[in-house]
């Protein structure tokens, strides 16, 4: 639909002509100057009310005009325009061939603005709908639409808008019109059980994250007191540590006795504890170890809870969990993560290569002229990938596995951190034909690709010797 301009001698209350230039799309119009365009008076006869709008008469706001034939895949689509206050919608019906009807209307994000905004689009048999994924601001609009019509969430890049000319107006109708030619693709969108484990698992996330934070303000704390414990000690917020650091907020000040509180495998470094926790502690420093030792216990306190949670929200799952659980390197929180973040259906995904790069585990496909411009990985979903890259650290240290082997073969020419991704990668694979097979993990051993090529592996190590000058004979050994 063409954009709205106004006419000398309109109404002055404001509203808007409309007028019918013959585009294909809102952002491009035959001529600026509605009096000088030529083909304004064709299209007008072949497809408007009326041509007395040249006179000033203004055009309802619905519109019904000529457009060229294409292919239609939804016949009665809307296109959704979505923000924090207001939702811009746009109905778009093609009942008959060339013709388009068009009518747009402005909702609150209230939610009984937003069940309004539902029945209209019932009054119109609306089967269809699209709009930008947002932030957050589409979840509301997602909650009430979801299950009376077909939702479409599109990633805002795949329908950016072309440069200048852009309005709200504007955008509504252009979602509905690739919406209606089937241009538009759809982001996944788990159920809701699944998204409920998803908030979940994402505020763990964020909670781990912030009592890391708050181990580090400990350590900054204890290093301006000269207190060297975390050069002794790997976990200050162990066990021990926990005595310790309550002990120098009681006040203990003697390093003798500081040592004595270790435990375990650490009492083996009593000595050095010793010179380690001899420092400066003063008022000020043992008032900020509380507040922080306070804030340490408040976050596992909540970290628990949400742990709690997990377990029961996925309680249906647990059979799938416990599969995932086989593979080296996928602990608990990994399998409710993973869980979460993809559920255990796989329709959305037609095969293992569409979920790796969803999740943003392959390398990028920027070619030209023959030549590869970058291969480095795609964004994707940020909290999958974190957690697939923690699986593959613990995997790549999982002695005589298959997940190992790998990791080792890449992290010489390539370095630790894309051979990490490399693993990650194959872990969601596994993943994918685990939940799809509904099977369990099978360890092939480290040296499996070695046995399905024995030629090759055998040429690659002869070239080697030949290169250090070696001459080498090879002599088959009977079988036993």
């Amino acid at each position: 639909m063409a954009p709205a301009r106004r006419l000398p001698g309109s109404d002055p209350l404001g509203i808007e002509a409309v007028f019918v230039t013959g585009a294909l799309s809102p952002y491009t119009s035959l001529s600026p100057d509605l009096h000088t365009n030529p083909k304004l008076l064709p299209l007008l006869q072949r497809g408007a009310r009326r041509a007395d709008c040249l006179l000033g008469e203004v055009l309802p706001r619905v519109t019904r005009f000529p457009e060229a034939p294409r292919d239609t895949l939804y016949p009665r689509c809307a296109g959704l325009d979505v923000h924090k206050d207001t939702v811009v919608v746009c109905v778009r019906c093609c009942d008959r061939p060339g013709k388009v009807f068009e009518e747009i209307r402005t909702f609150s994000t209230m939610t009984q603005d937003l069940l309004a905004l539902a029945d209209w689009l019932a009054s119109h048999a609306v089967t269809q709908v699209a709009m930008e994924s947002t932030g957050v601001y589409w979840k509301p609009v997602f909650n009430i639409l979801e299950g009376s019509v077909g939702i479409l969430l599109v990633n805002a890049a795949h329908i950016k808008q072309v440069p200048g000319r852009k309005t709200d107006v504007k955008d509504c109708p252009w979602i509905a019109q690739l919406l209606q030619h089937g241009l538009l693709k759809a982001s996944f969108v788990p159920p809701e059980p699944i998204r409920a484990v998803r908030d979940l698992t994402r505020q763990r996330t964020q909670l781990l994250g912030e009592r890391a934070a708050a181990a580090n303000r400990i350590q900054k704390v204890l290093e301006d007191a000269n207190v060297q414990l975390a050069s002794v000690a790997s976990d200050v917020l162990g066990a021990s540590g926990r005595d310790r650091l309550e002990a120098l907020v009681a006040g203990e000040t003697d390093p003798a006795k500081l040592a004595e509180l270790a435990r375990r495998r650490l009492r083996a470094k009593i000595p050095e504890l010793r010179r380690a926790l001899q420092g400066r502690v003063t008022e000020h420093h043992r008032f900020l170890l509380r507040m922080h030792l306070d804030h340490v216990t408040h976050l596992e306190e909540l970290i628990g809870r949400l742990g709690v949670r997990i377990e029961e929200a996925l309680a249906p799952f647990a059979q799938a969990q416990e599969r995932l659980q086989t593979i080296p390197g996928v602990s608990q929180r990994v399998a409710e993560t993973v869980l979460a973040e993809i559920g255990t259906k796989r329709e959305q995904f037609p095969s293992a290569d569409h979920l790796a790069s969803w999740a943003g585990m392959c390398s990028g496909n920027n070619e030209s002229a023959g030549k590869r411009r970058s291969g480095r990985t795609t964004k994707g979903n940020r909290w999958l990938k974190r957690i697939l890259v923690q699986a593959a650290w613990a995997a790549s240290h999982s002695q005589g596995t298959y997940l190992q082997a790998p990791y080792r073969r890449l992290a010489k020419r390539r370095g630790k951190k894309r051979a990490l991704v490399a693993v990650g990668h194959t872990l969601l694979g596994i993943i994918y034909q685990m939940l799809k097979r509904g099977t369990t993990y099978q360890e092939l051993g480290p040296n499996f690709l070695d046995r399905l090529e024995p030629e090759r592996l055998t040429r690659q190590l002869v070239k080697r010797l030949e290169a250090l000058g070696h001459k080498v004979t090879l002599e088959p050994v009977p079988a036993a």
